[in-house]
C-alpha cells in the first residue's frame, strides 16, 4: 500500500499590554486553547546561541499507515539528535500561554469612597521508507536510517528536486502537484531532509494509539521555520502554535510584522459562555485587518510566574525535556518559584494563520531582549447589584449603561459580530438616535 506524504504545518520547521512588574489578578474563567481551532499544528522551539531543540507535534488523523512528514533540516542529523516526546509537554505549555478570560466583581462604590477618604493614597498594584538505499542517478543519498521510538527516520541529501520528488514516489509516497518547486529551494540552500514514517511493530510494543511529538536538536545560525512545503497539499489556510523558549526574551518574526492580539479589554458578561467561539471570531477579525500577512503574539512571559495562572509555569524537568539545555549550564539560574517554574526561561507564544499566497518565506526569527510580559486576556466585570445609597453609587449606577455601550462596541469592534446581535444578547437597547435638522439646544433635550 502506498503512503501518502503528509505534510503537517507543524513539520515544516527551517517545514493593552502591562509593564514587567504590573499585576492582573481577576478570577480565571477560561482559556483559548490550540483544540478550538481545525488544522492546529504545534511547534516548540527552544533556542540559544546557535543551538535549536525543535519539537513538533502532528495533528494528523487517520490511520498511522498512511502518515510521513518531510522536513527540511539545516545540518546532518545523527540519531542522538533525535528523541520522542510526551505529548502532555506540549499540551501543558498551551494550557500556560493560552489566552485567557478573567472576571472582576465590582466593590461596593461607598465603601471605596470611605476607604479613600481614610487613605488619601493608594499604593498601586506592582506587580522509513521500504528498504531505502543509495540512487546516485536520481542526485539523492540516504545519509542515514534511524528508528526512534514508533519512528521511522531517513536523512537524505539530493542534488535536485526532480530526483528528490522521483525517489519518494519510487519509495510509495505521493507528492502533491507543486512539490518540486519549494523542495528545489531548499536544496539550493544545501539542506537536508529529515523523513520520518510510524513504524506500525514498534508503535503496537510501545504501546501507544497516538503519535508523539518529535524532537531534533542541531546547531544552525540560521533561526527560522520552514512552512511552505505544508501549503503545497494544504485544501485551505492552516494554523501553527509556535512556542519559542528562550533565555534572553521575547522572540518576533524578521521578514513578517508581528502583531500583539488586543488585550485586556471589557467584553459584555454573556462571552463567558462562548467564549471559544468569542476567540476564533477575534482571531479571524484580525487576520483579515492584517490581509493575513502578520505573525501574532499571543503571549510573552517570564516562565517563573503567571497571572491570573490558566496552568502552573513548567517545571524544570519538564522545560529540560523539551530541551531547555542551559539549566545545567550554571548560567544564572535562579531558585525555582512555588509551583515548580523555573525562572531562568522566557516563553513567547505565536499563532499563525497562513497560505501559500499570503506567506510565500519560511518563517524567520529573532530573539530580543525585550522581557515586557504581555498576554491575551479578557475581562468580565461584574456590576455592583448592592442596594446601599450614596454619592458614589448614584454616580455608579448612571454610568452602569455607558458601560455596557461601551462592552457592547468594543465586542463588534474586534470580533466582527454585528452590534444589534450583541445589544440583544445584553439586553439592551441601541442609544436614542440624535435629531438633527435641529438646533443645537433644541438636541440636549430631545425627547
Amino acid at each position: 500500500m502506498k503512503k501518502s506524504l503528509v505534510i503537517a504545518s507543524l513539520f515544516l520547521f527551517s517545514l493593552l499590554p502591562a509593564r514587567a512588574a504590573d499585576a492582573f489578578c481577576g478570577f480565571y474563567v477560561a482559556k483559548a486553547d490550540t483544540t478550538l481551532f481545525n488544522k492546529a499544528s504545534q511547534v516548540v522551539l527552544v533556542r540559544h546561541d546557535d543551538k535549536t531543540v525543535l519539537t513538533m507535534a502532528s495533528d494528523f488523523k487517520g490511520d498511522p499507515k498512511e502518515f510521513a512528514i518531510v522536513v527540511p533540516v539545516p545540518t546532518f542529523i545523527e540519531r542522538e539528535q533525535i528523541h520522542v516526546a510526551d505529548k502532555a509537554l506540549i499540551d501543558h505549555l498551551d494550557a500556560y500561554s493560552s489566552p485567557r478570560l478573567v472576571e472582576y466583581y465590582d466593590e461596593n462604590p461607598c465603601q471605596r469612597m470611605v476607604r479613600e477618604e481614610l487613605a488619601f493614597k493608594s499604593a498601586a498594584p506592582t506587580g522509513a521508507m521500504d528498504a531505502a538505499r543509495d540512487n546516485r542517478s536520481l542526485g539523492v543519498t540516504v545519509e542515514a536510517e534511524y528508528t526512534v521510538g514508533e519512528y521511522d527516520i531517513v536523512i537524505l541529501s539530493a542534488k535536485q528536486s526532480d530526483g528528490l520528488e522521483t525517489w519518494l514516489k519510487t519509495n510509495g509516497y505521493r507528492i502533491p502537484d507543486g512539490a518540486s518547486k519549494v523542495l528545489r529551494s531548499y536544496i539550493r540552500q544545501g539542506m537536508r531532509f529529515f523523513v520520518a514514517k510510524v513504524n506500525l511493530e514498534e508503535q503496537t510494543k510501545l504501546g501507544f494509539s497516538y503519535l508523539r511529538p518529535l524532537q531534533v536538536a542541531y546547531e544552525t545560525p540560521k533561526f527560522m521555520l520552514p512552512i511552505r512545503l505544508g501549503t503545497v497539499n494544504a485544501d485551505g489556510p492552516q494554523e501553527m502554535f509556535v512556542y519559542a523558549l528562550t533565555q534572553k526574551g521575547r522572540v518576533e518574526t524578521t521578514n513578517y510584522r508581528t502583531v500583539k492580539l488586543p488585550t485586556g479589554m471589557d467584553i459584555p458578561a454573556f462571552v463567558k459562555e462562548e467564549f471559544g467561539d468569542f476567540y476564533k471570531a477575534m482571531f479571524t477579525e484580525q487576520v483579515r485587518r492584517e490581509d493575513m500577512r502578520s505573525v501574532f503574539l499571543e503571549y510573552a512571559w517570564d516562565m517563573g510566574w503567571c497571572d491570573p495562572c490558566v496552568a502552573d509555569p513548567l517545571s524544570r524537568d519538564e522545560l529540560q525535556q523539551l530541551g531547555v539545555f542551559w539549566l545545567d549550564e550554571g548560567q544564572g539560574i535562579r531558585a525555582p518559584m512555588p509551583g515548580g517554574g523555573a525562572q531562568d526561561v522566557f516563553v513567547t507564544r505565536l499563532h499563525v494563520r497562513y497560505d501559500g499566497a499570503h506567506f510565500p518565506e519560511d518563517l524567520v526569527f529573532q530573539e530580543t531582549s525585550d522581557r515586557e510580559n504581555f498576554q491575551g486576556r479578557y475581562v468580565l466585570r461584574h456590576a455592583w447589584t448592592g442596594g446601599e445609597s450614596c454619592p458614589a453609587a448614584e454616580e455608579y449606577r448612571a454610568g452602569l449603561p455607558g458601560r455596557r455601550d461601551t462592552e457592547a462596541e468594543t465586542l463588534a469592534s474586534i470580533t466582527g459580530w454585528r452590534l444589534p446581535d450583541i445589544r440583544e444578547k445584553m439586553n439592551i437597547s441601541a442609544p436614542k438616535p440624535v435629531p438633527y435638522g435641529k438646533k443645537w439646544w433644541e438636541r440636549i433635550w430631545a425627547e
